[in-house]
């Protein structure tokens, strides 16, 4: 009698935003198997030691291990948080040249362990790195994803809860576009309950609508505002990438705001880049192209042509 299957994720990269990942994984009782890999062995190592002694205080029983390359092969997932972070200072976009190089060796390696699975990547520029990991590894664009604006989302649906004093989970609003600098607010489809935001903002009176844009410029400069403060952003990108993957492994049909490849959706090709997107176990089962007005299509429009400019 066959052995029932259990979900082994593979997560390249040990520093802190992995290590935040990897803690949230294990505290939800996600995956069965958790394997780490790290160019710094004696660091993964050491974590998936630290990471051991808390499994008897965790929801369910995993495995985990410090593995290697070859450990991908029966990987259902592969999470790449690896490569040099975001400095004070410095941009996302900043990061392209020097992530590009790593990624490239990352995936070679991964895909000669003969890995059929998902990517899901989280290491910034997430889209243009995303777009690398697609065409490295030669998987269908589906199973490749990037954490695109999924946190973004949730940052700006934390800022209307406050404002309004309403519940998060009653706040319905998205951030598309690049993660970074030019992504954007859709408005025209946000609404707090049932009701459209425009509608509220027409009762309550201009000054809340003013609050709008600041809400907004705070969310997008949120990580910039972090790392002044701490040099680094890592619990809410690691709790993000775990609600990704409990859509995938639990095979859920979830919308969430990844990074995914447009082709032909919102007017664009070849690029990828944060959208609502139905996450199940074959990975993204569609692109949902929300109906967008003539300001947002302007800036979705610009958030694209800064990714293209930079792709390598």
């Amino acid at each position: 009698m066959n052995a029932a299957k259990v979900n082994r994720v593979v997560l390249i990269g040990t520093g802190a935003v992995g290590c935040s990942y990897a803690y949230s994984m294990i505290n939800q009782g996600v995956a069965e198997e958790l394997v780490l890999i790290d160019v710094n062995e004696a660091k993964a190592e050491g974590e998936t030691m630290d990471l051991t002694h808390g499994i008897p205080f965790a929801p369910s029983p995993v495995n985990v291990w410090n593995g290697t390359y070859q450990d991908c092969g029966s990987a259902d997932l592969i999470v790449i948080a690896a490569g040099l972070a975001q400095k004070p200072g410095e941009t996302r976009l900043d990061l392209v040249e020097k992530n590009t190089l790593i990624f490239k060796q990352i995936i070679r390696e991964v895909m000669d362990s003969g890995f059929d699975g998902i990517f899901l990547v989280a290491t910034n520029p997430v889209d243009i790195l995303t777009h690398v990991t697609m065409i490295e590894s030669g998987l269908p664009k589906e199973r490749v994803i990037g954490s695109g604006t999924v946190l973004d989302t949730a940052r700006l649906r934390i800022a209307l809860g406050k404002h309004f004093n309403i519940d998060t989970r009653n706040v319905h609003a998205y951030i598309i576009g690049e993660h970074g600098d030019t992504e954007l607010p859709v408005w025209s489809q946000t609404s707090i309950g049932v009701e459209a935001i425009d509608t509220i903002l027409t009762r309550k009176g201009d000054e809340n609508r003013k609050c709008l844009e600041k809400i907004f410029v705070d969310v997008r400069d949120a990580a910039y505002d972090i790392i002044e403060r701490k040099g680094a952003t890592y619990y809410g990108i690691g709790m993000s990438l775990v609600r990704i993957t409990k859509a995938i492994l639990n095979n859920e049909n979830s919308i969430l705001t990844v990074s995914a490849y447009l082709d032909g959706e919102y007017g664009h090709h070849d690029v990828y880049i944060g959208v609502p997107a139905i996450i199940n176990r074959s990975g993204i089962r569609e692109v949902i192209e929300m109906k967008l007005n003539e300001k947002e299509k302007e800036q979705f429009s610009h958030s694209v042509s800064v990714l293209k400019a930079l792709k390598v």
